[in-house]
This record gives C-alpha cells, structure tokens and sequence, in this order.
C-alpha cells in the first residue's frame, strides 16, 4: 500500500506547472544535470525577487513528486548547494524521492529518520556541509530536503535556501490538502454509491419480504380454509399469473387452472417421465424443461406428482420461483394427507370385505358400507381376479380395483395369497369382460383369469357367493381356454360339481368309471385319463385331440384303444360314453 501510494505521490503532472519569467543566459550546471523547469530563470542569475516566479510554479503543481522534483532541480539556483535527495512523507513513512542515489540514501537515511521531524546536520563523503531540512506545514511534516555543499554558505545564500525550503513547505501543504480533499471526494462518493445500494438493496428485500408475506398468507389461508389440490393452484396462479398444472407420479394430469388448457393431455412415456423425475430430484429447487418450471410435490422424499407453471415466454423470476416452491410445499402436505386417508380407507374397507366373505352381521355390515360410501343394499356379485404374472399385493389390489372403477363396476376389494377379490356393485355380465381387457392392457399380458358368481342379494349370502367366483376361475383355468373371464351362471354341469356336494360320493363315482384308468397312469406314468378327457373336451374329433396333446393321431388311436381295453367301457355306447365324460370332469375340477 505504501509504495502503491508513493508511486502516486512520486507520478509527475507537467500539464499543472506554469511558465516562469525567463532569466538572463547561463544555466548552472546542477540544474542543468537535473533537468530544471524549462521556463525557470537561470540559477546562476536568480535573484531573491525571482524567488516569486518558483513559488507560483511550486503552487500551480498538485503532485507532491513533482513538487519536491522542482525543489530540488532549483536548490542549485539559491547558493553552492547540491540536493542529495528528498524525502515525502506517505501513510506516516519517509519515502525516499526517485532521483535519491542508492549510495547517499542509505547514508543519509538512518539520520533522517532519527531528526523526527527536526532539521539537522548530515554527514556525505566528500562535502563538507550538509543539511536535512525538514517540510514542515499547517498538518505536519510533509518530507525533507537533504542539501550538502562544499563550502559553508553565506548568510544571505542560507536565507534564499530557507526561503526556498518554506516555499516548498507550502506548495506541498497545499496539494496534500488538495489530494486529501479529492480523496474525501472519492470516499464521499463511493460512500454516496454504497448508500444508494443498501437503499436498493433495502428496497428489494422489502419487496422480498412483502412478497413472500402474500405467498405466506394466501397458502395458509387456503389451508386454514380445508381447500385442497384445487384451492392451492388457484392461489398459485392468482400469485404468478401463469397457468398451473399438477400430474401424478405417472406423468397422467391431475388438474390444470389457468389458460390454455389442452383439448387433450398427451399419454406420458414411462421411461422417459421417469427419467425426468430423476433429473429434477437430483436439482435442488425448481427445475426448467422446456416451456415449464418444475417441482416435485415429494413430502418425506416420496415423489407423489409434479406441480409445473406453464412460462413459455421464461417470465418467471425469483418471485415465481419462491412462490412454486412453497406451493409444492402445501401440495405436498395436502396429497400426503390425501393418501394417508386413502390408505385408512382402504384398510377399513378390506376389513370389511373381510367379514363380508366370512360371515357377519348384515345390520353392521350395512353401516360400515355406508361410511364408505358403498349400498349393499343393492343387488352384488362377488368377483375373483387372478394374473400369474402379478404377485398378488397391494400395488396390484390397487390396479384392479382402479380398473374396475374405470369400466363402471364399483366395488370393495381385499386381496387373498394369489387371488384379488370384488364385491362388485352393477352388472358384471356387462363389465366383467371390460375388466379383463383393462388389466390385461394394464399389466402388459393377457395371461390372467376372472370368475364371476350368481347374483347375490344379501351380506349374509356373500360367503357362498365367493365360492362360486371360486369354482368359476378354477373351471377356467382347468379348461382348454384358460384365460378370461368365466360366469357362475354359464357353468352348466360344472355347477353341481362344485363346492357343497358330498366328495366320497364323487370318489366312488369316479373309481367306478376311471379307477382301472386311474391306477394303470399310476403304474406306468401314462395319460390315458387326461388323454380320454382332453377327447371328451374336442368333442371326439380326433384331429383336435391330437394337436391339443402334442402327439400324432395314430397315437391318440393307440391310447383310446388302450383305454377300451383296460377300462371295459364302450366309448360308443351313449351310457358310458356319458358317466365317462362326467366322470372325467369330476376328476379334473373336483379331485385334480
């Protein structure tokens, strides 16, 4: 900082010196070696009257260097002097002048500085008088002026140099007077500069804070309200003026307030929706993609949706910013309310669903489901829902029961260990087909089974009820065609097969007609049984038999000749053929 500020004290300004009278010819050596002022009488003629022509040039210099530059290049013109060197005084320091000898400032500088502020004595090899004349003005010392001579001075030529010196003094008060008044001017107006930028600034969190306060008071005021989803995007976009919009976890829109609305929301892409909600979680704060600013609602890092302000125009400052952020915020809270409620919901009702399929009292049944909700009063039916490729959990409850609301078939639902059931509201002879297709879209396959029992007027008949969706799906299942949907009603003779009918009495039925058939498989690890059923199912066309076995038709001739021979019984007898083919149903549906 010192040697900053003594480079700037030091920087000569030529364009601040004045012109002098002119003397008469002849130029002093020293003055001439130092390069003295051009317009500057010559040193040897200078007279003490002239003395006034170097005092306005001093004065009209507002550099301290060049000022001390002056003083030095003229202490020749006043006596037999030499100027050593000159010292100014910078942040409380003495800095040696430019044109000061590395030789005579280290001589000389030790004495300086011990003077204090006081003239003295010097000591230079070879001059024999020296002195260090201190500038002293109204503020302090300013500098010195290191003077030797090789004779003593006269008193007259001391006069001239003290006068010199005092002329000196006073130019340099006033340019240190001068620098420091543009130096307060500078700090004055840097001072001014920062002043009008705290008041900006204080302006700006003023606005800030009055902005902040309105998102503050709008969102708790639709909270203390009990608005939800809806009352939070119209207090968002009432703030921002842009259109709001909130998707789900799976990009489907929610709601949209504001403008522009389109005539159809566009079907997200999985992988590329999931893709996105990674990338935005990985930001912190709103995220801008496109013509939208994003946020997750994401209450205890679980993403439930996304809440978007539609700003094609990229409109939306820090303002908007904070505004979407605290209305993710109450988003959230109010969707995590939401699901938590749904959750409790649909705890009670499997409960309910439950007691219904077990057995319970119809006046608390009616209760509960009205609670929900859901008339049991009306006509129900019970509906079985069954996907191998779909582990039966709450994520697949959920997708069911969703998809049965979706094709008009309200309902409660609980799950079993490998099974989704239905207590269905409506017609399921016009919906349950409907609902077959939705999952099989829904879960990628068609692979899945549904049974639908008889109608069912009561709670209490419930339980049997289920038994029926129960057989239904398992005489899907076991059929040719095992995948679709199957009613109580269209069983025909698998009805009286079902649950509820003695099975001892089935088991000697059934060792009656196919126990010779039964034991020889067990023997030998052969068909013939499932050979003869499968025969029966294609109504005794051989062609088909043969391809839904895999094997050729000589062979499934081979295998009904065998069966002939080993049961005893006629396959075109109308009788046998008809306790055969009984049997075998019985065998495949009720005893496996």
């Amino acid at each position: 900082m010192i040697g900053r500020r003594a480079r700037n004290v030091y920087r000569g300004r030529p364009d601040q010196e004045r012109s002098l009278p002119r003397g008469r010819p002849g130029r002093h050596p020293t003055a001439s070696r130092r390069g003295s002022h051009p317009h500057l009488p010559s040193p040897a003629d200078l007279a003490p009257h002239e003395l006034l022509a170097v005092s306005r040039a001093l004065s009209d210099t507002r550099n301290e260097g060049e000022i001390l530059r002056l003083a030095m290049d003229h202490v020749s013109a006043v006596g037999p002097y030499r100027a050593e060197v000159g010292y100014l005084r910078v942040d409380g320091h003495l800095v040696p002048s430019p044109q000061a000898g590395p030789g005579h400032a280290s001589a000389v500088d030790r004495t300086v500085r011990e003077l204090t502020g006081r003239d003295g004595p010097v000591t230079v090899p070879g001059w024999s008088w020296g002195r260090a004349l201190a500038l002293r003005g109204p503020g302090g010392l300013h500098g010195y002026l290191v003077v030797t001579s090789r004779s003593r001075p006269t008193e007259a030529q001391h006069l001239l140099l003290a006068t010199l010196v005092r002329l000196t003094a006073a130019a340099l008060s006033v340019a240190v007077a001068h620098r420091r008044q543009r130096e307060d001017a500078l700090e004055l107006h840097r001072l001014r500069r920062e002043r009008a930028n705290l008041q900006r600034r204080l302006i700006s969190v003023v606005v800030e804070l009055g902005y902040q306060r309105a998102v503050h008071e709008a969102l708790a005021e639709v909270a203390a309200s009990g608005g939800g989803e809806e009352a939070i995007t119209s207090a968002l976009h009432e703030l921002t003026g842009l259109p709001v919009l909130v998707e789900d976890r799976f990009g489907r829109l929610r709601s949209w307030t504001g403008p522009g609305r389109p005539d159809s929301y566009p079907e997200p892409d999985p992988a590329r929706h999931e893709e996105m909600l990674q990338a935005v979680a990985r930001r912190d704060g709103p995220v801008r993609i496109k013509e939208r600013l994003i946020s997750l609602v994401r209450p205890r890092g679980e993403v439930l949706g996304v809440l978007a302000l539609v700003d094609p125009r990229h409109a939306a400052d820090e303002y908007t910013v904070f505004a979407l952020e605290h209305a993710a915020t109450s988003l959230a809270l109010e969707l995590s309310h939401l699901r938590h409620l749904a959750e409790v919901e649909l705890r009670l009702r499997r409960e309910l669903v439950d007691d219904l399929l077990a057995g319970t009292d119809e006046a608390s049944a009616y209760a509960r489901s009205e609670a929900f909700g859901h008339d049991l009063h009306r006509i129900h039916n019970v509906v079985v829902v069954q996907w191998p490729s779909r582990a039966a959990d709450d994520a697949f409850a959920l997708t069911v029961d969703r998809a049965a609301s979706g094709v008009g078939m309200p309902s409660l639902v609980t799950r079993r260990s490998d099974h989704v059931v239905l207590v269905a509201d409506g017609r399921p002879h016009d919906h349950a087909s409907a609902l077959y297709e939705t999952l099989a879209r829904e879960t990628g396959t068609p692979d899945g089974t549904i049974g639908v029992s008889a109608r069912c007027d009561t709670p209490g008949g419930i339980p049997g009820r289920y038994q029926e969706a129960l057989r239904a799906l398992e005489v899907r299942r076991r059929s040719r065609r095992r995948y679709g949907t199957t009613f109580f009603d269209d069983l025909g003779l698998y009805r009286i097969l079902g649950p509820g009918n003695e099975y001892r009495e089935l088991e000697a039925y059934v060792r009656e007609w196919l126990g010779q058939l039964i034991d020889y498989d067990g023997r030998h690890r052969t068909a013939l049984v499932e050979t003869l059923s499968r025969y029966f199912d294609c109504g005794g066309n051989y062609a088909e038999t043969a391809e839904s076995l895999a094997i050729h038709r000589s062979t499934l001739r081979y295998r009904l000749q065998r069966i002939r021979e080993i049961s005893g019984h006629d396959l075109t007898n109308v009788e046998d053929r008809l306790n055969l083919q009984v049997a075998t149903r019985v065998w495949k549906i009720i005893l496996g």
